[in-house]
């Protein structure tokens, strides 16, 4: 399944999720997609994106560990259905905005949140997200890097995102 529809379907999930256990599955699910997100980007990416790709895949890890809630298998997250990224833009752009939005819905899930696990959960949470979406950030100024180098050096060569 196509990355770009993954975040989509992570979004709803998490605009519709009003209790605060059900916004840190939704961002636990989130990170889980930054991590295969990068690992994807890892493997096929251009190698100017690796690097960055990799940082991503790792803090979407970290991220996963500390938002997983105990008993909660790894295995139901939408992320393992991911195949491909045909616009490796567009997701990037995507996946930062659903990080922000993960950040934000963990932020109100805090103050609402009557235990104090769950509380702290949230706040691994907002860290988590934030690191993310910088993650995605420098992968796009690697793109941005890229496309501006490979428009000095060629400029009738074909799509700069695909490597």
């Amino acid at each position: 399944m196509d990355a770009l529809s993954l975040i989509k379907d992570t979004r709803d999930a998490l605009a519709h999720s009003t209790e605060a256990p059900d916004v840190v599955t939704e961002a636990w699910q989130a990170q889980a997609l930054a991590e295969a997100v990068g690992e994807h980007l890892v493997v096929t990416g251009p190698p100017e994106v690796r690097v960055q790709a990799g940082r991503l895949c790792e803090a979407g890890g970290r991220a996963c560990g500390s938002l997983r809630a105990p008993g909660q298998r790894s295995d139901g997250a939408r992320a393992a259905r991911l195949t491909e990224i045909r616009d490796p833009l567009s997701a990037l752009h995507c996946l930062g905005g659903l990080l922000d939005a993960s950040g934000g819905a963990l932020v109100r899930a805090a103050v609402e949140a009557e235990e104090e696990g769950l509380y702290w959960r949230c706040i691994e949470g907002i860290d988590a997200a934030d690191e993310c979406g910088d993650r995605v950030v420098a992968i796009l100024r690697r793109f941005d890097r890229r496309r501006a180098s490979l428009a000095r050096d060629d400029p009738a060569r074909g799509d700069p995102v695909r490597g």
